[in-house]
């Protein structure tokens, strides 16, 4: 592809993103898979460039505006060529040039916008906080409040490239046998810091084209994920619940905990999702999961199965916060409004799967939010209304499932990419009273 083909692509697949608000990745995905012909140089040099431009969106959007510019993709693009590579007048032109397969002349509102914007630089000085650390503005003084001075660096490290971590299948491998296929497969990785069975690729590479993959021995997950499913302490001898399944890949880490005994069952209110969880789980050596699909409020399966399951995991929806830096676009969506509306939902799906906990049992609640709403004061609501669960101090069970020093101080464990490397996490073990 021609450099001004990379650069119509980055801004059709921008307004992709824009008109249907499925994640960024998801998008890239189904372009990519319908245009076979993009080579890997390509698709690299594509997928850079549009995160890029989604982790600038608000410095961007901030000199579009001042200078009069309607915030649409194809002048973000233009803009992020002009503030954050600095090319020059004729660079843009040649790559605006409308031929075979580049974007089309630049208009003259177009040609305007650049002559004002050339010379300039991404940051600004008069720049709003909020706008320098690519923030919703609504949620800025909430996290000013809550991390204090920390609050840019949290958020840069929010906005930054993730990481490409592996859970190793020890139902198939140990790390060090991992490491040893990895290697063959020519992918450079090493051992995560707190998850004993983590991975992480020094180099991004098709992960999906390796044996180490395919076979089974490896699965892609962050390593805090990891850690929430080991915090779980599921034993082969335990009934577990995923209630929150999705497509598995809790699930198949819970599998491979408990050596794939159980029984192991995946919930879900979504048939795609579990059906997805198929050729995972065969691809894992799996077969103690059972795939259930969840019809509402009025399961008649959550009654039939109440009080009978030693561990409960709730890897409830939430917002997404905690891992922004995958799904840059998603920030942008959440309203204070859609944040109540999951924190309604998140209280009923929560009521339903603590009816599944025995005496005895945990649940374990988890998010991938940073938001005390969904997380701290979700748990002090539950349990106010439910008196007969209690919680587990996360120090403790850390130690005697991961066996290391707990890097987190207090109750919950409160994981982001700028204290420990990971996605945000939040997650609460609570036991029911026997």
């Amino acid at each position: 592809m021609t450099p001004g083909a990379r650069i119509a692509a980055t801004i059709e697949i921008l307004e992709k993103i824009e008109r249907s608000g499925s994640p960024a990745d998801e998008v890239v995905s189904a372009y990519m898979r319908g245009r076979r012909y993009i080579g890997s140089k390509d698709r690299r040099a594509i997928n850079t460039r549009l995160f890029d431009s989604l982790r600038r969106r608000a410095r961007l959007d901030y000199h579009l505006e001042k200078e009069g510019g309607e915030t649409l993709p194809r002048l973000r693009v233009l803009a992020d060529l002009l503030l954050s590579e600095q090319l020059s007048l004729n660079e843009i032109g040649a790559l605006f040039d409308g031929q075979g397969y580049a974007p089309q002349q630049l208009g003259d509102g177009e040609k305007e916008l650049v002559k004002k914007l050339s010379g300039k630089f991404l940051l600004d000085p008069e720049m709003p906080e909020w706008i320098q650390a690519e923030t919703p503005e609504w949620l800025w003084p909430q996290l000013s409040v809550q991390w204090g001075e920390r609050t840019s660096g949290e958020m840069a490290a929010l906005n930054d490239q993730a990481t490409m971590d592996l859970r190793v299948n020890t139902l198939k491998a140990d790390c060090g046998r991992a490491l040893e296929v990895l290697k063959k497969d020519n992918v450079e990785a090493e051992p995560t810091s707190y998850s004993p069975i983590g991975l992480r690729v020094k180099k991004r590479v098709n992960l999906q084209a390796t044996t180490a993959f395919r076979s089974g021995f490896v699965e892609i997950q962050d390593e805090g994920a990891q850690l929430v499913a080991l915090l779980c302490d599921a034993i082969a001898n335990h009934k577990c619940v995923d209630f929150c399944a999705g497509g598995g890949g809790k699930s198949l880490a819970l599998a491979a905990q408990m050596k794939d005994g159980g029984p192991l069952l995946a919930c879900d209110t979504d048939h795609n999702r579990l059906d997805r969880m198929k050729p995972r789980l065969k691809r894992a050596g799996a077969s103690n999961v059972t795939r259930h699909y969840l019809q509402g409020d009025d399961e008649s399966w959550i009654v039939e199965n109440a009080n009978t399951a030693e561990r409960v995991l709730v890897d409830i929806p939430c917002s997404g916060t905690g891992a922004w830096r995958r799904n840059p676009a998603a920030k942008w969506r959440l309203t204070p409004e859609k944040l109540d509306d999951l924190v309604e939902l998140q209280r009923q799906i929560l009521t339903q799967a603590a009816s599944l906990v025995a005496p005895g049992g945990r649940l374990i609640y988890a998010t991938c939010s940073v938001l005390p709403q969904e997380n701290i004061q979700q748990i002090d609501w539950f349990l106010e209304q439910n008196s007969e669960f209690t919680t587990l101090p996360i120090a403790d069970i850390w130690r005697q499932t991961i066996g290391t020093n707990c890097p987190v101080e207090g109750v919950y464990l409160e994981i982001t990419p700028a204290r420990h490397g990971t996605d945000g996490f939040f997650s609460a073990i609570l036991e029911k009273k026997t």
